[in-house]
């Protein structure tokens, strides 16, 4: 979708467009409100910004989606599209720690570990998820809450386009 046809068409449509970067009715609703933008940066820096602090209810929510880090992921759901494109290649030993890691984080944390893969190595996710490991349940939320904002930002910015080029 064009960034035009974003800022002017119907709510129902807008939130259609937002919905697949992130399934948050409270972030939706901040998005498509803030319309008319004048670039996609501009609603790019809207994503980041929007209904912050998510609550934990809400977060746990969107975590609910993610496949870990690091897996296989199949089927044909948005999500499982979205990870695909966003995960760096991982081989059978990083595959391995991460799978490790994953169980660890999941131990201490009970939620999914959420990390921006976008141009990130499979060696730098699995530096940062040991790193995280560390945080308190409050410091993690806070890393959980920008994570998620900035797959967000990153997926909807590719959705939605300026005069027929990628933003």
């Amino acid at each position: 979708m064009l960034l035009e046809e974003f800022n002017s068409t119907g709510r129902t449509e807008a939130v259609a467009a937002v919905k697949p970067a992130l399934d948050i009715p409270r972030w939706i609703d901040a998005i498509v409100d803030g319309r008319p933008y004048a670039s996609v940066e501009e609603l790019s820096a809207a994503a980041l910004a929007a209904a912050a602090p998510l609550s934990e209810a809400e977060l746990d929510g969107a975590l609910a989606h993610h496949p870990r880090i690091g897996a296989k992921v199949d089927g044909t759901s948005a999500e499982a599209a979205h990870s695909r494109r966003e995960q760096p290649s991982v081989d059978d030993a990083t595959a391995a720690a991460l799978a490790e890691g994953n169980r660890a984080y999941e131990e201490r944390f009970d939620r999914v570990f959420l990390v921006r893969a976008a141009g990130r190595s499979a060696e730098e996710i699995l530096a940062l998820l040991q790193e995280r490991l560390g945080n308190t349940e409050e410091e993690e939320l806070a890393v959980v809450d920008q994570q998620l904002r900035e797959i967000a930002a990153l997926r909807l910015k590719a959705a939605i386009e300026t005069e027929g080029a990628s933003a």
